[in-house]
């Protein structure tokens, strides 16, 4: 059940000075201090990233505040600060940290309030709420993540979270009611126990969908009813055990499918349905366009920064061998300022871990080049049960124009220029 969101920005374009984490016994005190000011500045520059998103400064001070190196395991720890998934353990992943701050913010967390959280497994959303309200109920869906979280929270001082193992989806009967209520893991509806256990006036937010295709939702209980308003697209990586077979929607998640790659597709006035983690785009249109009229424009001109799209689905690399991409692209006054910057499409492989297995690049454009249909084949990893793709500007400056994103899986291996 318990599940996690994917990167809105990846690492390879995050210049964050970090060190590697040590073992502190065999450090000298200066050592151990210069480490301690290294994670402190990258959480400045972490928090000065998340901040472009971001605004209510109690949240951004509680993600500065918050030791996330301390909330991963020790092989993942030099990837803390980086605005990121990372695997826990259980096949479940802590969700990046500007995915954290922005379910935060959205919950309006008061001093006064008492606040049940679906956790993630690793505490960090709960530490992230403790300063901003009165008290923290979490529940962990997985007995050992959960009773790591608990020792981890008790040790770290965090007095105002309590800690259970249990079904998440049942919530917490004897604590309750609860002001706010915020889920980490997408349902393909709001269980009844938790509105049952929101207080009259107050809120949940909670995603949900099919298994690959989310919003995010925030639900206000008004008159033992409840109110809903859907904010953006996300994607959480989805659930395990009972609740995930209990789903009516049944997916062959062994087979791509790309949602609205032509970007016709609205959910609401300008934005891209099926597509998350939006950063620096605008959907436009006109007469030059090759498919259809409509087209997604990314557009950046601050070097490190990121514009982009997101999307996920499920590939079984048992049964695929390589993938093919196509795309219709035009660069505007592209420019790569710096060896890491990228204009173009990236693919992430993961396994049933959630742990990356493999990755593949479709680009770069650059320069000023009319629009042009391009495709590609890559391989897949066999251990492969999930793949993201991106599209933008990563640390790139100007503007690349994308249309007709498609990807066909094949059952057999067939090598492209960027394999």
């Amino acid at each position: 059940m318990v599940s996690l969101t994917f990167p809105n920005c990846r690492r390879d374009y995050l210049q964050l000075h970090l060190v590697f984490a040590f073992v502190v016994v065999l450090l000298p005190r200066e050592s151990i201090a210069q480490q301690n000011d290294s994670w402190t500045e990258a959480r400045k520059e972490l928090v000065a990233l998340i901040a472009e998103g971001v605004k209510d400064p109690r949240v951004l001070k509680a993600v500065a505040d918050t030791e996330r190196h301390l909330f991963v395991p020790e092989a993942h720890r030099q990837n803390a600060y980086f605005d990121m998934s990372l695997p826990i353990g259980g096949g479940v992943t802590i969700s990046p940290p500007y995915v954290v701050a922005f379910m935060t913010e959205q919950l309006a967390p008061q001093p006064s309030d008492r606040v049940l959280e679906i956790g993630t497994g690793s505490g960090y959303q709960a530490a992230i709420l403790s300063p901003l309200v009165a008290e923290v109920y979490t529940i962990e869906i997985i007995e050992s993540l959960g009773n790591e979280a608990s020792e981890r929270l008790r040790k770290l001082g965090y007095e105002n979270v309590h800690v259970r193992v249990g079904d998440g989806f049942k919530g917490w009967p004897e604590h309750a009611p609860f002001d706010k209520i915020i889920v980490t893991c997408s349902p393909e509806k709001i269980p009844q126990p938790l509105i049952d256990q929101l207080k009259e006036g107050g809120k949940l937010l909670i995603p949900l969908g099919d298994r690959y295709q989310q919003s995010l939702c925030m639900v206000t209980k008004r008159a033992g009813k409840i109110e809903r308003q859907v904010l953006e697209s996300t994607f959480f990586v989805p659930m395990t055990g009972h609740a995930e077979e209990m789903r009516n929607v049944k997916q062959d998640d062994g087979v791509p499918v790309l949602a609205n790659g032509s970007f016709e597709v609205l959910t609401d006035e300008k934005t891209p349905a099926n597509w998350y983690y939006l950063r620096q785009w605008q959907i436009a249109s006109d007469a030059t366009s090759p498919h259809e009229s409509k087209y997604l424009k990314l557009s950046n001109e601050t070097p490190g920064r990121t514009a982009q799209v997101l999307q996920a689905t499920g590939l079984d690399g048992r049964r695929f061998k390589s993938l093919e991409i196509s795309v219709v692209v035009r660069s505007v006054g592209v420019r790569l300022p710096e060896e890491e910057a990228f204009s173009g499409l990236e693919i992430l492989f993961y396994d049933e871990q959630r742990n990356e297995v493999g990755s593949a690049k479709f680009g770069p454009w650059h320069g000023d080049a009319p629009w042009a249909e391009y495709s590609t084949h890559v391989s897949v990893p066999v251990d492969a049960r999930l793949l993201m793709i991106g599209a933008g500007l990563y640390g790139a400056l100007g503007e690349l124009d994308l249309d007709n994103i498609r990807l066909t899986a094949k059952t057999t291996v067939v090598k492209g220029p960027f394999d």
